[in-house]
């Protein structure tokens, strides 16, 4: 059993995160899932232990957030067809009080410290290897954006370079003007 991997049958974190109010979070029914309890247990353990988590932990989402994850397109749903019961559940059967709540990747660490099951503390290791595996793709993406940037600057200063060279060639690229043709014949008048 000590030689199992805990991550063999679980759905990869990275598709569980989200970004709201400019924090990239996972929500607790999902972390829930991943550290193998039930969502009302883990909610229970957050509760008892709030203390541990200051707002740039763990927040719980407004209705128009709740709205915004709702509304997400089809097909990314239909990537991952866990898709969190608290994005797609019934709006019958949810509350106000039910808004699921939001942990970033401190919240997520300090929750599988306060759930203190093997497991939790198993698959916080891979929660928390998911956020630093997608800061190391915004960072990679970042340094590729500002390359991009400087690669376009270039291109607009050697198309400015081309176009006054240009400028400067178009004259010399005419043909010739033809040269005035001597007129036959007798022409009175000073010639």
């Amino acid at each position: 059993m000590g030689t199992e991997n805990p991550t063999e049958h679980v759905e990869k974190p990275e598709s569980l995160i989200f970004a709201i109010r400019g924090h990239r979070v996972m929500l607790d029914a999902d972390l829930a899932r991943l550290y193998g309890v039930s969502t009302k247990r883990f909610n229970e353990a957050f509760k008892r232990n709030r203390n541990r988590f200051p707002v740039d932990f763990a927040f719980q989402i407004t209705d128009a957030e709740y709205a915004v994850l709702r509304s997400q397109p089809l097909d990314s749903k239909v990537k991952n067809p866990n898709w969190s019961q608290f994005a797609t559940s019934s709006a019958n059967r949810r509350g106000r009080a039910y808004r699921p709540w939001a942990f970033t990747e401190h919240g997520a660490l300090m929750a599988a410290n306060i759930l203190r099951s093997e497991h939790a503390v198993r698959m916080s290791v891979y929660v928390i290897r998911a956020f630093v595996g997608l800061r190391e793709e915004l960072v990679a993406n970042a340094a590729i954006l500002k390359r991009l940037a400087e690669i376009d600057r270039t291109l607009l200063q050697h198309d400015g370079a081309l176009r006054d060279i240009y400028r400067k060639l178009l004259p010399l690229l005419q043909p010739p003007p033809d040269p005035p043709k001597r007129r036959i014949g007798f022409h009175g008048g000073g010639e």
